[in-house]
């Protein structure tokens, strides 16, 4: 467990040195921590460091004062790969990671090399879906709201196969912090990407579960589809959060991708 310190704000990460290759930096996804990449990072050919972290209101990280932006978010896995001493990298991210991580190339694209966009969009939703779920959760709660979730998370195939982990991550969702999590909704609420996204020039891997029911794979296309140099795979028998329930196959994508473009 590392932990470092974002002005008054502590923020919990892992770096993990596997050898001499490129390093990748994963940002994970609404609900959830940096646990979400175990499965994966055994898989992953050629990486020589791994970074993770928690962001703000999420896992062990501190929760700060909601509302947030996307802004805000990217601003924070700068602290990390500053804190990380990284000048160039990997960058992935799943869903809400995803557009943290779309946000941080189009800022610093002199420093990704590469780019994994998982389940994710320049745009999820529209306003009034993200206001309706943070109204629902001040009335309910994550507990009220976490079944739903646990649907659009994961193919009904899995939650029958495996009930136990289905729990666990329905676990992680509800002991997330309130303020952390709706402070991400609102940032999703209110989030834009498009203009930015298809703009990068950054070489990308573009992902989804082909039974994703939080960003659906026509939308994720769609994304892969505006930019200049993107690739999209999608992945059978996988819902949003394709690391926990088709890490394998995520892996082969994520491994063909970096091998290809001469990036590992």
């Amino acid at each position: 467990m590392a932990f470092f310190k974002h002005g008054s704000r502590t923020i919990h990460y892992s770096d993990r040195r596997l050898g001499d290759g490129p390093t990748l930096v994963l940002a994970n996804s609404l609900g959830t921590d940096f646990r979400i990449w175990d499965p994966l990072l055994p898989l992953l050919d050629g990486i020589g460091r791994i970074v993770r972290y928690d962001k703000r209101g999420h896992g062990l990280s501190d929760v700060a004062p909601a509302p947030y932006s996307i802004r805000d978010l990217s601003t924070d896995l700068k602290a990390v790969t500053e804190h990380a001493g990284l000048d160039r990298f990997l960058l992935g991210g799943v869903s809400i990671g995803g557009m943290i991580a779309q946000d941080y190339a189009a800022q610093f694209p002199e420093q990704v090399d590469g780019l994994v966009c998982m389940d994710t969009a320049p745009k999820i939703g529209d306003a009034k879906l993200w206001q309706d779920r943070i109204e629902a959760i001040a009335r309910i709660g994550l507990e009220g709201i976490a079944d739903g979730v646990m649907e659009r998370w994961f193919t009904a195939s899995f939650r029958s196969k495996y009930p136990e982990r289905t729990a666990g991550w329905r676990n992680l969702l509800t002991r997330t912090p309130q303020e952390g999590y709706v402070g991400c909704c609102a940032a999703i609420r209110d989030a834009d990407l498009t203009e930015a996204t298809r703009a990068l020039a950054v070489s990308t891997l573009v992902i989804c579960g082909a039974e994703d029911g939080a960003t659906p794979p026509a939308l994720v296309r769609a994304m892969a589809e505006s930019m200049p140099d993107a690739r999209y795979v999608e992945i059978a028998e996988a819902g949003h959060i394709p690391s926990l329930e088709q890490p394998q196959a995520l892996a082969d994508a994520m491994n063909a991708f970096f091998s290809e473009k001469g990036l590992v």
